[in-house]
């Protein structure tokens, strides 16, 4: 029997517990009420999901949120991230709006509110319209101005009922996995020719902020993600390699959006546009910003060892950087290393890069990939990565409130089926839910926080 892990420190009044999940990894219902094909849905019928896992069909939330919003409300957690299908909402990505689509959501709205959890829905992650993509999705400057459009009538019919926004999910992983490397949707390999697919959505992002609260929306961010980089080695080429990629992957989203400038000249050359008027939209004041973190990134020059992004995708020898595996006594399912002081550490050099410039912080993503039922690893993962967290506040980082990903196992991309993130077991057969230990293990630790104050 394992031993029982001493109680988390108690975090500040307030704090926010919550879950995260996304439309195209759960939902299903791909044709439902009118939704339109996505980008991924194109990308996944090409053969693109290793293990062919039906993401048509995903979770089956469309049809059974009912029951993942019980299993919320088991947690005792106080919110749920969740996102927008854009194509379920605006199936030609302009043009009329799908009002059965948007009626998906005020229901899903209604019954978090019925159950006293705060809906925190993400307008992107991901899942482009398919018209938008075939005319050149992110590369295409007209997009950000659809975004903003379909933002508006997302927050026309739910801002009465929700009390916080994010607009985009991890725009660094759109531009590297699916516009430079194309290995996700829209399965683009352009390298750096990619960098217009960043700018155009950090200039959705502003946009969408404006179109937001014109409607009336409140308690807006997003959520980028973040990971401290460690060069691999002493040399010129290993620093420059590593400070390359820390630009790339923590500052080519954060600058814009915090200070209004790029993290270098260079790369702000590149950018299509009119590049210094757009900042002013990008950098728009937020409520809030938005990390998600699973573990710091080792990078150095480009070399035959090296193994590629974090998702173990493979880096062509055209880039002057290369990433290694980080040293880890312990690794996920996924092989990606468990670190748990790098969110502390991730926390601490926002706070040390900003200073005042950086808004309160809310962890929208961090999680593990574990098989079973039993899963007492993903226990010691929370348990971790939360002490350390608490030690970011405790060193001055204004931290409000952690989402866990994810609630219930999903499709997790290119990776189908075979990753497990979730707090609750999905039988991908019959779309039954388990919850696991770990779902035990959160739901105590949300109630003894409570307790405490």
């Amino acid at each position: 029997m394992s031993t029982p892990l001493p109680p988390l420190p108690a975090f500040p009044p307030g704090f926010l517990w919550g879950a995260s999940a996304s439309a195209f990894q759960t939902e299903g219902a791909a044709d439902t009420d009118g939704k339109g094909p996505s980008g991924w849905d194109a990308f996944a019928a090409q053969g693109r999901i290793k293990d062919g896992a039906d993401a048509s069909r995903a979770t089956g939330f469309h049809a059974r949120y009912r029951e993942d919003v019980a299993l919320l409300a088991g947690l005792g957690a106080d919110a749920f991230r969740f996102s927008v299908s854009w194509p379920r909402v605006v199936p030609g990505g302009s043009g009329p709006v799908n009002a059965a689509g948007l009626d998906f959501y005020d229901r899903l709205v209604d019954e978090l509110c019925a159950h006293g959890i705060t809906p925190a829905p993400t307008l992107y992650h991901w899942d482009t319209p398919l018209p938008l993509d075939e005319a050149g999705g992110w590369l295409n400057r007209d997009t950000a101005a659809r975004f903003a459009e379909y933002a508006s009538a997302v927050a026309a019919r739910l801002a009465d009922r929700v009390p916080m926004w994010i607009t985009i999910n991890e725009p660094a992983e759109v531009t590297l996995l699916g516009y430079a490397l194309g290995e996700h949707a829209p399965g683009r390999q352009l390298l750096f020719d990619a960098l217009p697919a960043a700018h155009h959505q950090l200039l959705a992002h502003g946009l969408a902020v404006q179109a937001l609260r014109a409607a009336g929306a409140e308690n807006i961010g997003i959520a980028v993600s973040h990971s401290p980089v460690r060069a691999a080695g002493t040399s010129e080429e290993d620093r420059f390699g590593a400070e390359l990629y820390d630009t790339i992957t923590n500052w080519m989203f954060a600058d814009p959006i915090l200070t209004g400038r790029y993290p270098d000249e260079n790369f702000a050359a590149l950018m299509p546009g009119p590049v210094a008027e757009d900042l002013g939209i990008i950098s728009a004041p937020l409520d809030w910003y938005g990390v998600n973190y699973y573990q710091p990134m080792l990078v150095g020059a480009p070399s035959s060892d090296a193994l590629g992004d974090f998702a173990g995708v493979g880096l062509p020898a055209e880039l002057p950087f290369g990433v290694r595996e980080i040293e880890s006594e312990q690794r996920t399912d996924f092989g990606w290393a468990v670190v748990p002081d790098g969110l502390r550490e991730q926390l601490v050099l926002l706070k040390d890069r900003f200073g005042d410039r950086l808004p309160p912080v809310y962890i929208t993503e961090n999680g593990c990939s574990y098989d079973g039922l039993d899963d007492r690893r993903r226990i010691d993962f929370l348990d971790g990565h939360l002490r350390s967290l608490h030690q970011a506040i405790e060193a001055g980082v204004d931290v409000r409130g952690y989402f866990t990903w994810s609630l219930t196992d999903n499709i997790e991309w290119v990776e189908g089926a075979a990753q497990r993130f979730g707090l609750v077991h999905i039988d991908y057969e019959t779309l039954e839910r388990t919850p696991k230990a770990s779902y035990a293990w959160y739901r105590d630790a949300i109630a003894a926080q409570k307790a405490s104050h």
